[in-house]
C-alpha cells in the first residue's frame, strides 16, 4: 500500500517544527521552518506529489521496529534481516546556543550493528504543499534545492544521483559503519554547507539526549503509568513553539477522521480551550516552567481582546488572529480523503466555552504557579463582563459544528466556570470586581443548565437545549466542579453515556464517541472514530465518582488500561481511534496526551499505594 497507517509514525522535532518518520524509514511530513509553514515533505497527504525523504533497506525479508531513545525525543528505526541489522537515528538538535549553525537541522544517522545491509536513499522535496517548483543543484558535499521562497540542502558524503524531483543514492554499510544525512536551510549563493563531520554529529546527538533527559527530570509523577506520562509530556514539549510558548493542537493537517470523508482539519494552531488542560496537566506533574511559558502566551492574547471584550477561540503560534481556510485541490489527501485544508475557518466562530477554560487556567496558575498581575486582571475583568452580556447566546460549541448554532450545554457550563473562577480569583486576591452582578449571572446560568440541559427521557444532560442527543463534553461537568462527581444526576449521566451506541450511549469497547453523528446535525457528512481525549475524560469522571461506589474505580482502571492499548508502538495517540483500532485524525494530538496525564494522575491517586 502506498500510504502507511497513521499509527506507523513517530515524530521528532526541535520546538519549531516536527517531522513524521514512518516505520519504513520515510519522512512523509515536514514543514519548515515552523509548524505552520508550508510543507516540504507531504507524502502522507499525496503519495505521488507530496514529497518525501526515505531511507530504507533494499534487501528482502525485513522486520521493522521503532523506539525512542530512553527519556528523549530521539527516534530509532530498526531494520532486521537474516544478513544484518541496521538502524536510523532521527533527531533535530536542541539545547544549542542561538548562534549555533546546527540549529533547525534534521539529522539522519544510518548505522549497521550486525552483518551488512544495502540501503536506498531518496530525498524528493515538494515545496509549498507541492505547489512550487524547485531547482536541484548537485555539489561535492551534497545537494541544494532552490524554490522561489526557500532553499534547503542535503549534506552527505554519499554519491548522489539526480532523479525526477530530487536525488537518490544506493549504498551498503557493514557492521560498525555509519552514514550521516543532514537536511537544513542553506543560503542560495553559499552552496550546500550543511554536512557535519562525524564527531560534530555525535556531539549534537549527545547534547540533544542530555537536553531531553534534563527537561524530563522535572517530572514529579511517580505513579503506575510513569512511562506513558513521560511520553505524553515529551510529546507536549515537542508540540511547543519555543519562541512564544504556544502549544499546537497537532503538527499535521487534514489527516481524516474517517477514510474518504470530509472531516479533515488543520490543527497547527493553538486553541484557547487547551489552556486550562495544559496548565493543569503540566503543573500537576511538575513542569511549572512550561506552564509559565504557555501562560505568557495566553496573557499576550488577553491584551488583544476584541473591541467588545471577547476572545478568539484560536490563534496562530505567533499570536496572529486571521487563519483563513483554504482547500488544496491538487492533493488527493491521505488515502484519497479529500479535501486537504490549510488554515482553519473555525477561528472566527462563536464558542462561548473558551472563556471558562481560560479563566480556569488563570485561576489554577494563580493558585499553584505565580500570582497574576493587576494588568492581566483588568483584561480578564473585561472578558468576564462580556460573558455576563453574552452567555445566553447560541454558539457553535466545543466541537466547532458547521450545522448552525445551538444552546450547547457544555458552552453554558463553561460560561458558569468563567464567572465562578473570576469570583474566586477576585476574592482570593482582593481584586476589584462587580461581584453582585457576577454572582447573579453565575447563579442564573446554573439554574438554567439544570433546568434546560437535563433531559428526563434520557436521564442525562444532553448536547443542547431541546436535544435528545448525548455529548461526551458533558463528562467535564464534575471535573470542573459544576456538579459533584457523586451527584445522582452525574451518576445517571455516566450510566447513560456508558451504554453502547446501539442503546443510545457513546461507549463501545471502552472507547468514547464525542456524540452520535446520526443524532446530531453537525453540518458534515460521514462517520468518525471515537475521540481519545473523551475516553480519558470518562476515566477521570469515573475515578471521581468512585467515592460513592468503589466498583466505579475498577471500571475506571480497566478503561484506562484498555485505552493505553490503543496507543501506537511509541505511546503516541492521534485524535481518534477507528473501529479496527486504527489511528484517525491529526497525529499526534496534544489534547489527548493532556487528558492522559490528568487521568493518570487522578486515577493513581485514587488507587493509593495499595490499589
Amino acid at each position: 500500500m502506498p500510504y502507511q497507517p497513521i499509527e506507523n509514525y513517530g515524530v521528532v522535532g526541535d520546538m519549531h517544527t516536527v517531522a513524521l518518520v514512518g516505520m519504513n524509514g520515510s519522512i512523509d511530513w515536514f514543514c519548515f521552518p515552523r509548524f505552520d509553514s508550508p510543507s516540504v515533505f507531504a507524502a502522507i497527504l499525496d503519495d505521488e506529489k507530496g514529497g518525501r525523504f526515505r531511507i530504507t533497506p533494499t534487501c528482502e525479508g525485513i522486520t521493522y521496529k521503532q523506539f525512542y531513545w530512553p527519556e528523549t525525543n530521539v527516534l530509532v528505526t530498526r531494520f532486521l534481516a537474516s544478513d544484518g541489522v541496521g538502524e536510523i537515528m532521527d533527531y533535530m538538535p536542541v539545547g544549542l546556543s542561538a548562534d549555533d549553525q546546527s540549529r533547525h537541522q534534521l539529522i539522519r544517522r544510518v548505522h549497521v550493528v550486525r552483518g551488512s545491509m544495502p540501503f536506498r536513499m531518496e530525498c524528493c522535496p515538494a515545496f509549498n504543499y507541492a505547489r512550487d517548483t524547485h531547482v536541484t543543484e548537485l555539489e561535492d558535499t551534497g545537494v541544494c534545492f532552490h524554490s522561489a521562497e526557500l532553499s534547503l540542502g542535503l549534506g552527505t558524503s554519499q554519491q548522489l544521483k539526480q532523479c525526477d524531483n530530487g536525488v537518490s543514492a544506493e549504498f551498503t554499510l557493514r557492521e560498525g559503519e555509519t552514514q550521516f544525512f543532514v537536511f537544513g536551510k542553506v543560503e542560495r549563493d553559499s552552496g550546500c554547507r550543511v554536512l557535519l563531520a562525524a564527531p560534530k554529529a555525535d556531539e549534537l546527538v549527545n547534547k540533544t539526549i542530555d537536553y531531553w533527559r534534563h527537561w524530563l527530570a522535572q517530572c514529579t509523577y511517580r505513579g503506575r503509568w510513569r512511562e506513558m506520562v513521560h511520553r505524553s509530556a515529551l510529546v507536549l514539549k515537542l508540540l511547543t513553539y519555543q519562541p512564544t510558548g504556544a502549544i499546537i493542537a497537532s503538527p499535521t493537517t487534514s489527516l481524516p477522521e474517517t477514510l474518504g470523508g470530509e472531516r479533515n482539519w488543520d490543527y497547527r494552531y493553538t486553541w484557547i480551550r487547551d489552556a486550562a488542560f495544559t496548565v493543569y496537566g503540566l503543573m500537576r506533574i511538575g513542569f511549572s516552567e512550561a506552564a509559565a511559558e504557555f501562560m505568557n502566551w495566553v496573557e499576550a492574547r488577553c491584551h488583544e481582546l476584541e473591541p467588545d471584550g471577547s476572545l478568539q477561540i484560536m490563534y496562530g503560534i505567533d499570536g496572529r488572529h486571521k487563519l483563513t481556510e483554504e482547500i488544496l485541490g491538487h492533493l488527493e489527501g491521505y488515502r484519497g480523503s479529500r479535501p486537504v485544508r490549510i488554515g482553519n475557518g473555525a477561528y472566527d466562530q462563536l464558542q462561548l466555552d473558551i472563556s471558562g477554560e481560560l479563566m480556569d487556567s488563570v485561576y489554577l496558575y494563580n493558585k499553584y504557579g505565580s500570582p497574576i498581575s493587576y494588568d492581566l486582571w483588568r483584561h480578564l475583568r473585561r472578558l468576564v463582563n462580556w460573558v455576563c452580556d453574552n452567555w445566553h447566546r447560541k454558539d457553535e460549541g466545543i466541537w466547532e459544528v458547521r450545522g448552525g448554532q445551538q444552546h450547547f450545554v457544555y458552552s453554558k457550563v463553561m460560561c458558569w466556570v468563567a464567572v465562578d473562577r473570576a469570583l474566586r480569583l477576585a476574592d482570593k486576591r482582593s481584586f476589584p470586581a462587580d461581584r453582585d452582578r457576577w454572582t447573579k449571572v453565575r447563579d442564573e446560568i446554573y439554574e438554567q443548565v439544570m433546568t434546560k440541559g437535563w433531559n428526563q427521557n434520557r436521564n442525562a444532560f444532553v448536547q443542547h437545549y431541546g436535544s435528545n442527543a448525548l455529548d461526551a463534553a458533558n463528562l467535564m461537568m464534575p471535573l470542573v466542579f459544576f456538579l459533584s462527581p457523586t451527584d445522582p444526576r452525574t451518576l445517571r449521566m455516566l450510566d447513560a453515556i456508558m451504554q453502547p451506541p446501539s442503546r443510545g450511549g457513546l461507549v463501545a469497547n471502552s472507547l468514547v464517541y464525542r456524540y452520535n453523528v446520526g443524532e446530531t446535525a453537525d453540518g458534515l457528512s460521514g462517520e468518525e472514530g471515537s475521540f481519545n481525549m473523551c475516553t480519558f475524560w470518562l476515566v477521570e469522571a469515573l475515578t471521581r465518582a468512585s467515592r460513592s461506589d468503589r466498583r466505579l474505580l475498577e471500571k475506571a482502571r480497566i478503561t484506562f488500561e484498555e485505552m493505553l492499548g490503543y496507543a501506537n508502538h511509541l505511546g503516541l495517540y492521534a485524535e481518534e481511534t477507528g473501529h479496527s483500532g486504527e489511528a484517525l485524525g491529526n497525529f499526534p494530538q496534544a489534547f489527548t496526551h493532556l487528558a492522559l496525564i490528568s487521568a493518570a494522575f487522578n486515577l493513581d491517586r485514587a488507587l493509593g499505594a495499595n490499589g
